[in-house]
């Protein structure tokens, strides 16, 4: 186990300081906006702009990682967001914040997509669930240290904002220098929504609700805190001991629900988080301490609806439609994230911050309501249900890619992946080989079909210059030396064969011979040997002297076919 945790280090590092960062901003923005009297409903707003770019951002971020690269994507992408971040101290307007966070949430998947298509393209089968486990870790410790850094912060001033900005740089220094190889980039799985959302109803619906909660929560917790009079570290301990507790519940969660209906249990689980939520609507005054209690234990009861939806979903789909479906459950948790801050928000604008306590219970009771084991029909159950409990992280902090670190998926049998072709990454992208040309035109199809056996049989594509001095005439009567009116191409220099003006081609300003005027070159050089009384005949014909790419069907001349040794010299002209 610590062998799996020190291979991938670097990367779970780099997690630890994005999240961390991630987790201080958002409870830092709460407070500092509650602080300055700006309305619930922009904060929500704000949230939901961010969690909209997570969920938008996948495909932004895949064209991204094929044109440049992974550590240069993530690089740039962490320049942006610490940018964004720093650029909400500068400016007090509502409506361009707005902008800033819905480009954050774009830059933020990218870098997502990068930390987990490394970990899922060098961590084989075996491995593939503990390293998922550290990575989950690494996430939800991260949220957590970034509560915990805002205990040092009493008064809300700017320097907590430089602590971010710090730690969204730090990130890029174990990307930077890590030694690991460049994954392929990763590929967007299909979306087949309609099949999903008949066969899984029930989960797709514990799966919006559970987005609703965590999104509302991480944006607008902290300004129900701060509504009530607790303190900045207050502020922070309380939204940490939710947090802390939805992390550390998913193992003993995960165990009862391989035991016991997943749909019975995520409805119990729900009726305790409607019934337990009433305490903090503020029709009552409850000690701090007793306010940490209840959001540890409404921590465990939200932060586990996603994985107990996630696992009974699985139980209901076909192992070899889990991509797909890790997808579209994804995209289900990030529009409820999207819509909850904004209701939320607009419920505590409207009568108080202990709505925002109401609301969870509201969706507690959706939850009730829907989710029974008995419209559970099981039709479509697979065979090894119940299918193994994953403890998943928070999946507003990550991005489809981490669906293929999840055990319960085989990358070899699924088939949600069938004709989605890979393209060419940055980091992996071949380059041409030392004096080998590639024409700047494209290659005829006869040509291209004959270009892997003609490059087999005369090695790799010659400049103008090599081809020709490098071919001997046959054996004939009438010869004449051309050696010395056929010129090599050089830098500035016109080539020139028997007064016949050629293209000039600047070796230093171009690595391509561009094919039209090649065969110019070839033909001026035959009509000066025919002008001069030469019988063409006797010379390397045209085609033979073009470079292999250019070779349709012409076989090579019997000279060329003969070894270097026994090539015969030009002969002296006769007199």
């Amino acid at each position: 186990m610590l062998r799996t945790f020190f291979s991938f280090s670097s990367l779970y590092f780099a997690t630890l300081l994005m999240m961390s960062a991630i987790g201080l901003f958002n409870t830092y923005m709460g407070l500092r906006l509650t602080q300055q009297a700006v309305s619930e409903l922009w904060i929500g707003t704000l949230i939901a702009a961010y969690y909209l770019g997570l969920m938008s951002g996948a495909r932004f971020g895949h064209k991204l990682i094929i044109r440049v690269g992974h550590i240069r994507a993530f690089t740039a992408c962490a320049a942006v967001t610490t940018a964004m971040v720093l650029l909400q101290s500068l400016v007090d307007y509502m409506p361009v914040w707005l902008l800033f966070r819905l480009v954050a949430g774009l830059a933020m998947v990218t870098q997502f997509m990068v930390l987990e298509s490394w970990l899922n393209e060098q961590s084989d089968n075996k491995q593939r669930g503990q390293v998922f486990s550290f990575y989950m870790l690494a996430s939800g410790l991260g949220v957590v240290l970034g509560q915990l850094a805002l205990t040092a912060f009493p008064v809300l001033d700017l320097r907590p904002l430089a602590l971010v900005a710090v730690c969204m740089v730090m990130c890029l220094v174990p990307i930077a220098v890590t030694r690991r190889v460049h994954p392929p980039s990763p590929l967007p799985a299909p979306l087949d929504l309609k099949f999903f959302a008949a066969r899984i109803p029930l989960s797709l619906t514990a799966i919006f609700i559970a987005g609703n909660l965590s999104g509302a929560f991480y944006g607008l917790a902290p300004v129900y805190g701060a509504k009530f009079g607790l303190s900045t570290p207050d502020v922070a301990l309380f939204v940490a001991a939710g947090v802390t507790a939805g992390l550390l519940s998913q193992w003993p969660i995960g165990w009862l629900s391989d035991r016991i209906n997943r749909a019975g249990l995520i409805r119990f689980n729900s009726l305790l988080l409607m019934v337990l939520a009433a305490f903090l609507w503020g029709w009552i005054s409850l000690p701090f301490w007793l306010m940490l209690v209840l959001s540890a234990v409404l921590g465990v009861l939200q932060f586990t609806l996603y994985p107990l939806g996630a696992a009974f979903a699985n139980d209901h789909v076909e192992h070899e439609r889990r991509v797909g479906l890790s997808a579209v459950l994804l995209i289900t948790y990030g529009l409820g994230a999207c819509i909850g801050p904004l209701i939320a928000g607009a419920l505590m604008s409207w009568q108080g911050p202990g709505m925002y306590f109401v609301f969870i219970s509201v969706c507690a009771a959706i939850l009730v309501w829907q989710v029974r084991p008995t419209r559970v029909s099981g039709a479509h159950q697979v065979e090894e249900a119940p299918v193994q409990f994953v403890p998943m992280p928070d999946s507003l902090q990550s991005s489809a890619v981490a669906a293929a670190l999840d055990p319960r998926v085989d990358l070899d049998i699924d088939t949600s992946m069938d004709g989605v072709v890979h393209p060419q990454d940055a980091d992996t992208a071949s380059v041409p080989e030392d004096g080998v040309v590639f024409p700047s035109e494209p290659v005829p199809e006869a040509v291209a079909a004959h270009i892997g056996e003609r490059a087999g049989e005369n090695g790799p594509v010659q400049p103008l210059a090599e081809v020709a001095s490098e071919a001997h005439p046959a054996d004939g009567d009438s010869v004449v030396d051309t050696s010395a009116d056929i010129s090599a191409v050089n830098g500035s220099e016109t080539s020139t064969v028997s007064g016949a003006e050629t293209s000039t081609v600047n070796a230093s300003d171009t690595s391509t011979v561009d094919a039209s005027e090649m065969s110019a070159a070839i033909l001026a050089s035959d009509s000066a040997v025919t002008a001069a009384g030469t019988s063409t005949e006797d010379l390397p014909t045209t085609a033979s002297m073009m470079p292999p790419a250019f070779q349709t069907d012409v076989e090579p001349t019997p000279a060329l076919e003969r070894p270097p040794s026994e090539v015969p010299g030009p002969r002296k002209p006769r007199d």
